[in-house]
């Protein structure tokens, strides 16, 4: 396989699409010697094949505010590869939000829900509407908007989508409304629902406790243990919440979280009261952590820089994209930690990954670390086609092992000559071969 050549035909085509070609070019990277040893893959097309969606939807999406203006957004809905089962991704609601981070998610997607070991596709969807400032009433009116276009391209056997930035359970509430008005079925087409009406009773906390779960096994597979180590988390939403609820559990003392406007130190450790008060902090809709320093004494707030400038044992990525550069891992491997793992998507730019694996750190990716948010999705989708609610325990239970299977698969694929496990490349030879071999089983579709 000649990445190279790959890749300047895909920049040919996407050209600007950044997060997109990031994405792919570390995938290939990572499967080549796998892949060249397998000359049906070659024959079959599969990578050339695999890095281009299935479908794109693009919709423009009306909607009236508060004072009878007409508003226009772009929605969006990416179903990158359905060779395993019904398409699965969340949407996601920001102004950010492009082609390029749509399509960027969805191929990411792929492969972590084929780790999950879940009959799941890849998908990724949403719109560049801005949530934050908007009144509930307009919130419900864009909701309904998005889905009288959405409503045709998914299903329970089709394409099942989830919550991310910005959809919470509130808007998947309203997501589903006008769906089951539109389509009069009342069918597992959403996941995140409310407890109330089919949703899984863990699912705020899914990809926060499973990044965790992911965390201890690869700790303890190196003779590490997590109790008692300090942990940098970035972020103050759901999935920094889960992460630090969880990290406090297992006994670790969590001394940062983040936002937009800079980051919290506290010392004593965010656990209690103090990691509720996240929650708060969020649902304020001012997207700022600073407060947290004015209502706890003996933390402080530091203005318009990342956390990566503390020194811990443990560096977890839980906002957004790209969040941690070159410059930032240079921080951190001076700190020598003992491990650092990406708990949002692709938290860390190319460059500050090749400086980790460079150094041999213990580095997790994304598509194994967060995968325990779609998997307690997957899980909400077995419960609503069987018509059964399962408890905190069970549902706990299944993703545990489901982290800890995930785990199992890196260190086959990742296990290098000298020991040192390449979680990245270990994370995207076992997702891409589980796509590869049904693709492969299903023909030129």
């Amino acid at each position: 396989m000649e990445v190279s050549k790959i890749m300047q035909e895909l920049e040919r085509k996407h050209p600007g699409e950044s997060e997109f070609l990031q994405a792919v070019k570390e995938v290939l990277i990572s499967i080549k010697d796998v892949y060249d040893q397998h000359p049906e893959f070659e024959k079959a097309k599969i990578v050339e094949r695999i890095v281009e969606p299935e479908r794109v939807h693009m919709f423009r999406v009306p909607w009236v505010d508060d004072q009878g203006n007409v508003q226009v957004n772009i929605g969006y809905r990416v179903q990158f590869n359905g060779a395993i089962g019904p398409y699965k991704g969340g949407l996601r609601f920001h102004p950010s939000v492009n082609l390029s981070i749509m399509k960027f998610l969805g191929f990411e997607q792929t492969f972590k829900n084929a780790l999950t070991t879940l009959p799941m596709g890849g998908a990724k969807g949403g719109s560049d509407f801005a949530p934050r400032g908007k009144s509930d009433g307009e919130i419900m009116r864009f909701c309904q908007a998005f889905m009288d276009e959405l409503y045709r391209y998914i299903g329970p056997d089709e394409d099942v989508p989830a919550g991310d930035i910005g959809v919470g359970g509130r808007e998947i509430g309203y997501l589903f409304g006008e769906y089951k008005k539109l389509t009069h079925r009342y069918e597992g087409v959403l996941t995140g629902k409310g407890m109330e009406w089919g949703g899984s009773i863990l699912r705020p906390e899914a990809t926060g406790f499973g990044a965790l779960y992911f965390v201890h096994h690869m700790m303890e597979s190196h003779g590490l243990d997590l109790k008692g180590k300090t942990v940098v988390v970035s972020g103050f939403g759901n999935v920094a919440w889960g992460a630090v609820k969880k990290a406090n559990q297992l006994g670790a003392k969590v001394i940062t979280i983040s936002g937009p406007d800079g980051y919290i130190y506290d010392p004593e450790g965010i656990c209690g009261e103090k990691n509720e008060y996240m929650l708060e902090l969020r649902s304020s809709g001012n997207d700022i952590c600073a407060p947290y320093a004015e209502k706890y004494a003996g933390s402080k707030f530091v203005a318009g820089k990342k956390p990566w400038e503390v020194k811990a044992d443990v560096y977890l990525t839980c906002a957004t994209q790209n969040e941690l550069n070159g410059e930032d891992a240079d921080m951190i491997l001076a700190n020598k930690p003992l491990c650092v793992a990406e708990v949002s998507n692709m938290g860390c730019t190319a460059e500050a990954v090749d400086k980790f694996i460079a150094a041999k750190q213990l580095f997790a990716p994304g598509k194994a670390v967060n995968a325990g948010g779609v998997a307690t999705s997957g899980l909400e989708m077995t419960q609503n086609s069987i018509r059964l609610h399962w408890s905190k325990e069970e549902v706990d239970e299944k993703l545990h092992y489901i982290m800890s299977s995930i785990h199992e698969q890196c260190t086959k694929y990742g296990t290098e000559a000298d020991g040192y496990v390449n979680y990245v490349k270990g994370a995207n030879i076992a997702g891409f071969m589980k796509v590869a071999k049904a693709m492969l089983d299903q023909g030129v579709v």
